[in-house]
């Protein structure tokens, strides 16, 4: 890996970091303010991602984000109803979503597990086609990306400070006090999974189109990639931190997993040791706080055996 090769990496950080920070966001909503661990994550993921596609090859490429994004409050509507109607556990509600997804995106898909957009107009050949003749030809991806990260953020900034926003994070607090002060937390908990849901479809939407193609694969382990980058930002935001700064953190979080892993790719690592590296990401992600909490124990371990060394030595001197 070169220098000259740095600004690339950065470039290709930003774009992909950006688009999966729209995940990042969902779980930010779901797992961080409403406390559900949602994992059908990675079939709402897919599932937007062929909608968007199928949307835009029949030749609507900015209808193709609505329509990703209402797949993805149907799969987040169905995961709530099984978690609050039905009285299925949440962790076992997504993982029965994300399993029925995989046959309904495969029959969007038309029964095929690959889906090329190579000449299909997208949000991004469009942007593209804009912005042709100026210096920023050569980052229309990366203001599709910003775009849409600074909306949804806006979104999320403004949404969580309202009535029903501020329902959604007390329920994920404390839902017996919130049934207390006769707040339907049946209600809470699907509006907040419809709406993050809705980020995760958005997400693999832009990703398909950005890179042209979708297969059934494209969301695999996209929850774990997204709840290790919201751990990350949550470092540099800090849990104290308001709902803008965590939600930028959780963006930034985005952005720095997808830098390490840009760089793991450019040298030269043999593609089945890429999902050896995200676990590892994941695990300094997860871990992190923890050793950083037990680390002045740790110190104070230390300097006892060094003190107490020193004080043996000192008694066979004597």
């Amino acid at each position: 890996m070169s220098l000259a090769s740095f600004p690339g990496i950065i470039q290709t950080a930003l774009e992909l970091g950006l688009i999966s920070s729209l995940t990042v966001l969902a779980l930010f909503l779901s797992y961080s303010m409403l406390n559900v661990c949602d994992l059908s994550t990675d079939g709402c993921f897919t599932l937007g991602a062929a909608v968007g596609a199928v949307v835009a090859i029949a030749g609507h490429p900015l209808l193709s984000i609505p329509a990703a994004m209402l797949a993805g409050v149907l799969s987040g509507f169905v995961t709530a109803f099984l978690q609050t109607k039905m009285g299925i556990n949440s962790l076992l509600s997504g993982i029965i979503v994300n399993t029925g997804l995989y046959s309904v995106t495969i029959g969007i898909m038309g029964g095929s597990s690959l889906l090329s957009m190579n000449k299909t107009e997208t949000v991004f050949t469009a942007v593209k086609s804009l912005t042709e003749n100026t210096f920023l030809g050569p980052y229309f991806k990366l203001i599709v990306a910003v775009i849409a990260v600074a909306l949804v953020t806006a979104f999320l900034s403004v949404f969580l400070r309202t009535k029903l926003g501020l329902a959604i994070r007390a329920t994920g607090n404390n839902p017996d006090m919130v049934r207390s002060s006769s707040i339907n937390t049946t209600f809470t908990t699907i509006v907040g999974l419809c709406v993050a849901n809705s980020f995760t479809a958005l997400s693999g939407c832009l990703l398909a189109q950005s890179q042209k193609s979708v297969n059934i694969d494209i969301g695999s382990g996209m929850v774990t990639v997204a709840l290790a980058s919201l751990l990350i930002g949550g470092i540099f935001a800090g849990k104290k931190g308001g709902i803008t700064a965590r939600a930028i953190g959780a963006v930034l979080g985005a952005f720095i997993f997808r830098f390490v892993y840009a760089i793991a790719l450019r040298f030269n690592m043999p593609a089945f040791m890429l999902k050896l590296v995200s676990s590892v990401i994941v695990i300094i992600a997860i871990s992190a706080p923890y050793l950083k909490s037990r680390f002045p124990d740790f110190k104070r371990r230390m300097q006892h055996k060094k003190t107490m060394k020193k004080a043996e030595k000192e008694a066979e001197q004597c």
